[in-house]
């Protein structure tokens, strides 16, 4: 199992030193991946947790830590489809994809904040048709040397979208969702899943299950599709019902349930941390917080 971390984008941290520093830092100690998510606005009525409140751009918070890193990749969990044309995507991803070198994981979600909704004159509904066209609108622009797609949702007229991505088919396309239905589409459609933070440790074993099994009824091979987990650290004290907390021999021990579990790919999101993600958290104290469990957790003192 891979071993990767969020990246600095919610709460005080979420600043340009503190995404170098921390970007630079994590790919020294040896992390495979950085994963940002997405998150535009909070309505004022909408009771969400702290590290929604101050959030920057994922893809930007990426470009600018591809800047400043070389070998570490670059993943968001997730952008939401219906926010934005798949063309507009699909120029950015490919974009992002050329300048870091061929480092960027795609995540793709539907969305589930209705006032995020309102604000982008959007909806998620229907969930499936919709994503398994927005899919085979980035393939087409990535893939094809002329482009072009007639569906119920979106069109593309015979176009050229250059410069392609540096990674042959594009950047790996995971979905998120919790769903069964959602669940097989990931197996079925994309090059995995990834998990949200809500996701219980039940709920991913179950999950790996399906996806895998929904990726070998569509001919794919079960064993190369990814699961990837965001995973919410509570360092101090152990509660059995949170895999990803106690001390740091505990924690370790719970991220082993993860890779026997069926999981890949294993991020410890610190933006979750309420001393690191919150708002108004004082920078400093956030970025010493952060730094200790980058290196309490780092994949060579993990053994997974």
């Amino acid at each position: 199992m891979l071993i990767s971390c969020g990246a600095p984008v919610a709460g005080a941290w979420a600043d340009p030193a503190s995404l170098t520093s921390f970007a630079r830092r994590a790919e020294e100690l040896g992390y495979h991946g950085l994963w940002a998510f997405q998150r535009l606005l909070v309505g004022q009525e909408q009771r969400l947790e702290p590290v929604y409140h101050r959030v920057l751009d994922p893809l930007l918070a990426l470009s600018w830590a591809a800047a400043h890193t070389t070998s570490i990749r670059l993943g968001v969990a997730v952008l939401n489809i219906p926010y934005v044309s798949p063309v507009y995507l699909a120029k950015q991803a490919a974009t992002l994809d050329v300048l870091s070198g061929g480092r960027f994981d795609l995540g793709l979600g539907t969305g589930w904040s209705e006032p995020e909704f309102t604000a982008t004159g959007s909806g998620p509904h229907p969930r499936g048709e919709r994503m398994t066209e927005y899919l085979e609108v980035l393939r087409t622009l990535w893939n094809d040397e002329v482009a072009s797609f007639d569906g119920r949702f979106y069109q593309v007229p015979p176009s050229v979208m250059a410069p392609p991505p540096v990674q042959p088919g594009g950047p790996p396309v995971l979905l998120g969702g919790t769903a069964d239905a959602a669940l097989r589409r990931a197996g079925r459609l994309a090059a995995g899943w990834v998990s949200s933070s809500r996701t219980s440790f039940e709920q991913i074993a179950r999950g790996t299950q399906i996806v895998r099994r929904a990726a070998e009824e569509a001919g794919h091979d079960p064993d190369r599709v990814r699961v990837v987990v965001r995973g919410v650290v509570r360092p101090g004290e152990r509660d059995d019902a949170v895999p990803l907390s106690g001390d740091w021999e505990q924690i370790r021990a719970g991220a082993e349930l993860y890779g026997r579990a069926g999981v890949t790919e294993l991020f410890y999101d610190l933006n979750w941390d309420p001393v690191v993600g919150s708002p108004g958290t004082d920078p400093a104290v956030a970025a010493e917080r952060a730094e200790e469990i980058l290196t309490a957790l780092a994949p060579g003192m993990t053994g997974v």
